[in-house]
């Protein structure tokens, strides 16, 4: 089974709510067994719009990391960070191994 990536990009315009977000998500992504790969490092923007904040979270399947957006904890976490940023957020499915 291919593993999967959530993968953020963000402009966070109130902080406050937004560290409310993050620590909820965080441990939402902790039940969900996820791995984060790459969170607010140097990005080097060379084609489209970006965002200065990205993250990549490794899930073990689509239905692992679609299970943690929806679980009630992640949802719950995700009404902090409505009206606090720009956000958008996709899951990928990994290629094959």
């Amino acid at each position: 089974m291919p593993k999967a990536y959530w993968i953020a990009h963000v402009t966070v315009t109130d902080p406050e709510p937004y560290k409310l977000y993050a620590a909820g998500a965080t441990e939402a992504f902790r039940a969900h067994g996820a791995r984060v790969l790459a969170r607010g490092g140097r990005i080097e923007a060379l084609e489209g719009e970006t965002h200065p904040r990205n993250v990549v979270i490794e899930f073990d399947s689509m239905e692992a990391a679609l299970a943690c957006y929806n679980s009630d904890a992640y949802q719950a976490a995700k009404r902090h960070r409505e009206g606090a940023g720009i956000a958008n957020i996709m899951i990928l499915e990994g290629a094959p191994g």
